[in-house]
């Protein structure tokens, strides 16, 4: 821990020195943000609403002293505060589960009984490139995902569509090799730090484009899993449709193989509503129980979401030039027929200032009557720079 504190004292350091340096053409930038997030859930069993907070700066800093070598190093500060840090004794330990660490770069500076501050660092990276070639070392995002909302390719990093906040996505300890092998051409192969071969992946993509469509298949070993996938992008006539898979091969007599499909079509009026649809297959979800876990179940590429199958119907409208609304509904034709809502309301208060209105909704039907065991709403104010 002391060593991460070291490290984002001296990214702060580096960053001083380049915020003074504005007006020369420097190998120095830095950007990032502060957020402030309230919280409002209401959980089935308690009799009054629980109320969270969180204060979020996260800080970019990029130093490329030529055009082939960049160094890369993203940390957050964030402060927890609230009824669910108070509640939840394991609080201070389930923040840190988000990347894929293998190296320990995340320290509480202040572990309270009510609060919490952590500092964590999420990209830390070089990366060479000449002429085709590209090459990455170090914690960083390695996007395989093709989809918008369940990404079965995604073998490094996992994410949770419900965790709006967190836009960067999580990160894995990997090194990461690409070719590129003309127009939407490439062959890339990665592989993360581990401990154990459960907690390793090491993978291989291939993509190119073909009648106007961006293909691409991978096969690897994935957290005691062989695996083989696909996925695809392009437009039917003036719709856009894409869609991903993976199989997934156990590798020890005590799993099984498994598989996950999803597949979406979006199209985009005149007026500028924009609509989508998608659907996914998973073949380790259930086919009965309650949603009520969707923010605490056990993610992966190969278990993206608790059901089975997954019906989705998202809507996007701009009221104005500075408002943008939006609805995501996600159904699951199964006995406990759980439904998903989530409303969205986004503000540009001024410039570089945002307001964001959220509502996640889970409801479940049972004696053909719904009922939410949980209901959320949150209330963002950003200031980007």
């Amino acid at each position: 821990m002391r060593i991460t504190f070291i490290i984002i004292i001296t990214g702060l350091a580096f960053a001083t020195v380049s915020a003074q340096d504005e007006e020369k053409e420097s190998p120095w930038d830095i950007h990032g943000y502060v957020k402030q997030l309230q919280t409002v859930i209401k959980i089935d069993g308690f009799n009054t609403y629980l109320l969270d907070n969180l204060i979020h700066n996260r800080i970019n800093i990029r130093y490329e002293p030529s055009d082939h070598f960049q160094v890369a190093v993203d940390f957050r500060n964030r402060i927890f505060y609230g009824d669910l840090v108070k509640l939840n004794p394991a609080f201070a330990d389930q923040i840190e589960t988000g990347n894929n660490a293998y190296f320990d770069l995340s320290a509480h500076l202040i572990n309270k009984e009510d609060w919490l501050v952590n500092s964590t660092i999420d990209r830390a990276y070089m990366q060479y490139t000449k002429g085709n070639w590209e090459a990455r070392l170090g914690r960083q995002r390695i996007n395989w995902g093709i989809s918008t909302t369940w990404n079965p390719n995604d073998l490094f990093n996992a994410f949770s569509f419900t965790d709006f906040d967190y836009e960067e996505r999580p990160g894995s300890d990997a090194f990461r090799l690409k070719y590129y092998l003309g127009f939407a051409s490439s062959i890339e192969i990665a592989a993360s730090a581990g401990r154990t071969w459960d907690e390793r992946v090491i993978a291989t993509m291939y993509k190119w484009n073909m009648k106007q469509y961006d293909f691409q298949i991978l096969t690897g070993f994935s957290q005691n899993n062989w695996v083989v996938g696909g996925g695809w992008a392009g437009n039917l006539k003036t719709a856009g449709f894409k869609g991903e898979w993976s199989y997934f091969f156990a590798d020890d007599a005590m799993g099984k193989n498994s598989f996950a499909l999803t597949a979406s079509i979006d199209y985009s009026f005149a007026n500028s509503l924009y609509i989508s649809g998608g659907y996914l297959y998973n073949s380790n979800g259930r086919t009965s129980g309650s949603l009520s876990d969707l923010f605490s179940f056990q993610l992966s590429a190969k278990n993206l979401y608790p059901f089975k199958h997954a019906i989705m119907t998202s809507f996007g409208y701009p009221i104005t030039p500075l408002i943008n609304s939006s609805l995501a509904l996600i159904y699951s034709p199964v006995s406990s027929h759980p439904l998903f809502i989530s409303p969205n309301l986004t503000v540009s208060v001024a410039q570089s200032w945002d307001l964001d209105l959220v509502g996640q909704l889970v409801f479940n039907k049972d004696n053909n009557k719904y009922s939410s065991p949980v209901a959320a709403g949150f209330i963002r104010l950003k200031f980007s720079f």
